[in-house]
């Protein structure tokens, strides 16, 4: 499949590209900035731009629609209200648009577990794309798959953390790892190939990450004690967790998201015990970032 990606230059694309070029998939990239060196047909421009649009999605047998303003610029306040209005609403919709107009019948829209915050500026963008893919969905009969991630800027975006364990304390509260967002994706794409004019139109899936703890001890969170569950499961690690100024006694949020893996087939695999791994790595100062060491 031809699978073009928005954004496809950001961190979830170039993991996404380097894997779908893998397994014979070929990606293409429509982004301002150059594309991982695996992909090979590359549009550098703004999905803001309706000739490089419409130039895009030909040929496309799927669309994964990335690119967006995310929450982390709402919460530094590094974007307007319009800045997300301009990206992630019209933006969106031109997406939708032009592969209506082209016939591209697969879609595949990256939203965010964010719409709770209906009133939030970047959780109402995300609402609003949601709605515009289901009115796609209907009104040109397209096949178009919601995901709904928890946010997944990785440890090595340094322009986010500024190290491992700042990552880490974000993480532990309850989160996915981009690699397991990069698996629902493909996931998504691999449904797409197999089904179409599904019910219900535009199924939207949460994407969580994989956990330890049972229901049982969620629903009596240390029940003998701060931080007994915690050590529970991880012997030993709470004085390191404390020493970066991460809590053992947090309660993760734990997200419910059986419909994605009774559907997609969605089975996560980075939970908190391989991030604690990697926090030993970088106490010890031996932990190397970015995607190459996955």
């Amino acid at each position: 499949m031809r699978i073009l990606l928005t954004g496809g230059a950001g961190d979830l694309g170039v993991l996404l590209s380097e894997a779908l070029s893998k397994r014979g998939d070929e990606p293409a990239v429509i982004d301002l900035a150059p594309p991982h060196h695996s992909v090979k047909s590359y549009f550098p421009a703004s999905i803001l731009n309706l000739g490089a649009v419409s130039a895009s999605v030909e040929d496309a047998d799927c669309i994964v629609h990335i690119a967006a303003w995310h929450g982390i610029h709402e919460s530094k306040q590094t974007k307007t209200a319009g800045d997300f209005h301009d990206l992630n609403v019209t933006g969106t919709f031109n997406m939708l648009d032009a592969a209506a107009i082209e016939g591209v019948k697969k879609f595949i829209f990256i939203s965010s577990t964010s719409i709770s915050d209906r009133y939030g500026i970047y959780g109402h963008t995300k609402i609003l794309g949601e709605e515009m893919a289901r009115a796609f969905a209907h009104r040109h009969d397209m096949d178009v798959i919601i995901l709904r991630p928890r946010a997944f800027i990785p440890s090595w975006n340094t322009s986010v953390y500024t190290n491992f364990a700042e990552w880490a304390a974000w993480f532990s509260r309850g989160a996915v790892h981009i690699t397991d967002v990069m698996q629902s994706v493909l996931c998504a794409i691999d449904y797409l190939k197999d089904n179409s004019g599904f019910s219900p139109k535009a199924p939207a899936f949460v994407v969580d990450g994989a956990y330890e703890f049972t229901k049982d001890d969620l629903d009596n969170w240390d029940k003998d004690g701060p931080g007994t569950t915690f050590e529970k499961y991880y012997p030993g690690v709470s004085e390191l967790f404390r020493k970066h100024g991460l809590d053992p006694a947090r309660k993760p949020k734990v997200l419910d998201m059986d419909e994605t893996r009774q559907v997609l087939g969605y089975a996560p695999q980075y939970s908190l015990k391989n991030m604690i791994e990697e926090l030993k790595r970088y106490d010890a100062g031996t932990l190397k970032l970015g995607r190459d060491a996955i």
